[in-house]
C-alpha cells in the first residue's frame, strides 16, 4: 500500500479549507511523505506551504500526530537537528499534521498551517473526521 489516492486526498483538501478560520495551506502526502494534494488560499504567506507539507510529512512518517513528535524530540536538539538534515529539512515540528490511519495502517497524513497550532490542529481534525468517517486520531495497531 502506497497510501492515499487522489480522490481522498482531495477530499481531505477540500473539507480542510472549509474548515479553516484564516488563510491557509493545506497538505496531504501519501506513506512514502509524497505530496498527493495541495492548496494554498489566497493571503497565506508562500513559507507555509512549506509548513504544512512539513507537518503531514512528519504525522505520516512517526505515525502520531506532528505535535506528538514534537513533545518526543523536546530538548533534543542534536538529535532534532540530525533528523532535519537528514530528511532534507522535511520533518516540521508542531500542532496541526495528523497521520492518515486506515486499518491500522499509517496511509499517510495531513497537515495545515496558517493559524495558531489549535487552529491548524483543529481544521486537520475536522478534515479525517469528515472524510474518513471516523476519530481524527486513531493509532497504528
Amino acid at each position: 500500500m502506497t497510501g492515499v489516492n487522489l480522490e481522498t486526498a482531495l477530499a481531505l483538501v477540500r473539507a480542510a479549507r472549509a474548515e479553516a478560520p484564516v488563510p491557509m495551506a493545506i497538505a496531504v502526502v501519501d506513506s512514502g511523505g509524497s505530496l498527493v494534494a495541495f492548496a494554498r488560499a489566497d493571503g497565506t504567506p508562500f513559507p507555509l506551504t512549506e509548513v504544512a507539507i512539513g507537518k503531514a510529512y512528519t504525522a505520516a512518517a512517526f505515525g502520531r500526530p506532528s505535535a506528538e513528535v514534537a513533545a518526543v524530540f523536546d530538548g533534543r536538539v542534536q538529535f532534532t537537528t540530525s533528523i532535519s538534515v537528514a530528511t532534507g529539512g522535511r520533518v516540521m515540528l508542531g500542532k496541526g499534521g495528523l497521520p492518515i490511519v486506515e486499518d491500522g495502517v499509517v496511509t499517510g497524513g495531513i497537515g495545515a498551517s496558517g493559524g495558531t497550532g489549535e487552529q491548524d490542529l483543529a481544521v486537520v481534525e475536522a478534515a479525517v473526521a469528515e472524510v474518513l468517517d471516523g476519530p481524527a486520531v486513531r493509532s497504528p495497531a
